[in-house]
């Protein structure tokens, strides 16, 4: 994907279907875009064009037919998450972490096993408790 182009949030909802669904027909990502969002076939069908120019997603006619088009994304939902992870922690902490989860943690009281498991994260992450040599 373009770094530089950004998914908006309709065109999140459809690359949620297309990650769902690869290769899933147009017709199937209309109808269910009309049905969760309310959205007319030309809305969902703008978006779709619009998410394979910013090369998020492709197109491909299905084998053996001339008119149905399959959609499939170009860039996984992990990419995507762990992109837009990182703009957002530059955008609004500079990139720093500490801020983030103190900001957090403000709000938000965490449970016993929640603490142990960013325990754990934070273990596996800085490599405390690995032996030497081990990976």
């Amino acid at each position: 994907m373009n770094q530089k182009a950004q998914i908006t949030e309709a065109e999140l909802e459809i690359m949620r279907v297309l990650w769902e669904n690869p290769n899933c027909p147009s017709s199937k990502v209309v109808k269910q875009m009309t049905d969760k969002m309310g959205w007319s076939p030309n809305t969902t069908r703008t978006l779709l064009n619009r998410l394979v120019q910013k090369e998020a997603a492709g197109a491909k006619l299905e084998d053996g037919s001339k008119r149905t088009q399959l959609f499939y994304p170009l860039i996984s939902e992990q990419e995507y998450l762990r992109s837009e992870t990182k703009s957002f922690m530059k955008k609004l902490y500079g990139g720093s972490l500490k801020p983030m989860l103190a900001n957090f943690l403000e709000d938000k009281k965490l449970n016993a096993q929640e603490i142990e498991d960013l325990k754990a994260l934070f273990d596996e992450n800085s490599g405390v408790g690995k032996e030497k040599g081990e990976p």
